[in-house]
């Protein structure tokens, strides 16, 4: 088995450990409340500098005015409860003009 191979296997293994791990242990362990509040603190912390990293960076540098902007687009018409597909088209067609423009 080569290298790459077991490397594979080893990340399926683990990945299929941790989505049997929940259901395996609901009801068993207890959570504090504070533990789950900072749980999902955490979750929210790690998709917030997703998006950030994500929207922000272009291999390796700053990817321009053009992508931030749309990303807020974005943000603004979910937060207003627009429907996903107008997000969407919300956030590129503000990044797509901005691009045409000249703002990159």
């Amino acid at each position: 088995m080569s290298a790459t191979a077991a490397t594979i296997l080893t990340l399926a293994v683990g990945t299929y450990a941790f989505r049997l791990v929940g259901p395996v242990l609901h009801g068993r362990v207890e959570l504090s409340p504070r533990v789950q509040e900072l749980l999902g603190a955490g979750a929210v912390v790690l998709l917030v500098a997703l998006l950030a990293t994500g929207a922000l960076t272009e291999g390796g540098g700053f990817a321009g005015w053009a992508r931030p902007a749309g990303v807020l687009v974005g943000a603004v018409l979910a937060w207003r409860r627009a429907p996903f597909v107008v997000v969407v088209l919300g956030a590129a067609a503000a990044t797509a003009v901005l691009r045409a423009v000249g703002v990159g």
